[in-house]
């Protein structure tokens, strides 16, 4: 008896359990990579790229290796920092890309890998996001148009990948930041325009050379 009622509660038991399980797949949607995210990743990787380029073509030695203080970065630090991060950004895409498709993993909106501060009022320190190491903080010890060609020829290898990609890349997932490979590529870019807005307000202070 004690052999049947053990049975009848483990079998009621998978089976309640497994209706469950149901029932939470079904009230979850696996997002779609769309050509709309498509056209929307290539529209802002390309205007970041050529907005990098307006911002820093024909710029002196002078310019580029200004700075508004002494703690602050010039021009060519802050082209080389964001090449540093565009090699981070494209290691933690390809270690996704490795990954089997998910389609069950927890989606979190893209709103959340935006930039939070679009008019740049914040000081950010980039050793807030590498702590204890300092591999993101720029040296300064190259050229900035060598900087500049450093930072485009990566560009260019994301811009290439993404209009022959033909997998959802909403479900290629990096499971430490829960970001998927659209979302990783939103923050390339959103990257890219918060140092941007730092670049032009090197070059709007009043010392700039001229």
């Amino acid at each position: 008896m004690k052999i049947i009622l053990v049975t009848l509660t483990l079998f009621f038991g998978l089976l309640i359990l497994s209706k469950g399980q149901a029932k939470v797949d079904q009230s979850s949607t696996a997002p779609v990579w769309t050509e709309a995210d498509r056209k929307f990743l290539l529209d802002n990787l390309i205007r970041t790229k050529e907005e990098i380029i307006k911002e820093t073509n024909g710029l002196t030695q002078k310019q580029w290796n200004f700075k508004e203080n002494p703690d602050r970065w010039s021009i060519n630090q802050i082209v080389e920092h964001i090449a540093l991060w565009e090699i981070l950004f494209m290691h933690e895409i390809s270690g996704a890309l490795a990954m089997e498709p998910n389609s069950t993993f927890p989606y979190a909106p893209d709103s959340i890998f935006f930039g939070q501060d679009p008019k740049g009022l914040k000081q950010n320190n980039a050793m807030d996001y590498t702590k204890p190491f300092s591999f993101a903080i720029p040296l300064g010890n190259n050229e900035g148009k060598n900087n500049v060609i450093w930072l485009m020829s990566m560009r260019n290898e994301s811009i290439d990948y993404l209009k022959k990609e033909t997998k959802n890349i909403r479900l290629q997932y990096n499971y430490c930041t829960g970001a998927n490979v659209h979302q990783y590529y939103i923050r390339l870019f959103s990257h890219a325009d918060r140092h941007l807005r730092q670049l032009r307000k090197v070059k709007a202070h009043p010392n700039y050379p001229k």
